[in-house]
């Protein structure tokens, strides 16, 4: 990591984990430490300095990556273009939620692997700490190899399952829904893209045998593992089975508590929470935080969506801001096993975003002790 700037900055209101205080917070070597750094001083009463925002899952690096559908084909200038987005919203560690998927299009494997090239080719640029997920459908068992390589060979650290088959529809001989579209992205005819998804109802059967056995050869290489929208206790309980501690967006707050007895992490999404309602009519992420259910909240498919989750949840009475801000910083950096970020303590990573105390918005983000957005009118303040 490149080193950072050695800064000292005083008068701003710090959100460390026992709550705000106005002590000075200190920055040297990328790191965040006790004492002066023998920086430049920073007066910045009227901000707030919070920890970095850690996000666990999200997929708004879509539409960076793949403008109009392919039609500018340099993916990693989108993935520059993500990480500046990420930027100016606050979060400074980021695991992109890529799909592999029989839906095809920017959800296949062939997009998939442009995505991990892209990554690849533009992440070490960039002071952001963007890292990679694959959301990998279960009935995809015969690319599950080419899923595996590409796990090896981007350093895939984190791998969660779907399973977006419309099986009722398929079982009951029934059209599914939004079929012509979905073909469509695809790039197949309906019919092909019906005859599709038979052949992989058809094979559910050899599903569970496949995925436990790929599960327990990613666990022996250190890929967390996970699950996303688990509809039932019994899903969960299935795929914690088989090592997949974590569950993303449990669809009820069924799924949810039992998530919670059995000690597994639970990711909600950020932009449930802002609206205040899921856009799918599943549970309320509110209601699951409220409940105590909830360890980290992701952006999703909204990279401002964290933040404005923490606005939210304070304003509607349902935790303070320490509770709110540990949902989207120390929450997720912990089921990502990141012990040296999402907290302002002495040693840990000068990650770092810096608010307006009475508005909220977002003045400068450091990463590692970089700023890696920085916006009037704090810059005035910095440069001058």
């Amino acid at each position: 990591m490149t080193p950072g700037l050695d800064l000292d900055f005083h008068g701003a209101a710090v959100l460390r984990p026992d709550g705000l205080d106005h002590a000075p917070l200190c920055v040297a070597d990328g790191r965040i430490v006790e004492g002066a750094s023998g920086g430049r001083r920073v007066d910045l009463t009227g901000w707030t300095i919070c920890p970095g925002i850690v996000d666990i899952h999200g997929d708004g690096f879509e539409r960076h990556v793949a403008v109009r559908r392919g039609a500018l084909p340099a993916m990693d200038e989108g993935v520059l273009a993500t990480e500046a987005e990420l930027a100016a919203n606050g979060i400074t560690t980021a695991l992109l939620a890529q799909f592999f998927s029989w839906e095809g299009g920017m959800r296949g494997p062939d997009f998939a692997a442009r995505l991990v090239a892209a990554w690849q080719a533009a992440s070490p640029r960039v002071a952001t700490d963007l890292r990679l997920q694959l959301r990998l459908e279960t009935h995809v068992i015969d690319d599950f190899p080419q899923a595996e390589a590409l796990i090896e060979e981007g350093g895939i650290g984190h791998v969660v399952f779907n399973d977006h088959l419309p099986h009722d529809r398929l079982a009951a001989g029934r059209t599914p829904p939004r079929l012509t579209g979905q073909a469509l992205k695809s790039g197949r005819s309906p019919e092909a893209h019906l005859a599709l998804l038979r052949g992989l109802e058809a094979r559910s059967a050899e599903v569970p045998q496949a995925v436990t056995a790929l599960a327990a050869r990613l666990l022996k290489r250190g890929v967390r593992i996970g699950s996303h929208d688990d509809r039932t206790p019994a899903d969960r309980a299935w795929y914690r089975a088989i090592g997949a501690h974590l569950s993303e967006f449990p669809e009820t707050l069924e799924v949810a508590g039992a998530a919670r007895a059995a000690g597994d992490g639970i990711v909600m999404g950020a932009p449930n929470v802002v609206r205040g309602a899921s856009h799918a009519g599943k549970v309320s992420a509110r209601e699951v935080v409220a409940a105590g259910l909830c360890d980290a909240l992701a952006s999703d498919y909204h990279y401002p969506a964290p933040r404005l989750a923490v606005r939210a949840l304070t304003e509607a009475g349902i935790c303070d801001v320490v509770q709110a801000w540990r949902l989207v910083s120390e929450g997720p950096a912990r089921l990502m096993g990141l012990t040296d970020r999402g907290r302002i303590a002495e040693g840990l990573r000068a990650d770092l975003v810096i608010l307006k105390a009475d508005t909220g918005r977002i003045g400068g983000t450091m990463a590692g002790g970089r700023f890696t957005y920085l916006a009037t009118p704090l810059a005035e303040r910095l440069i001058a």
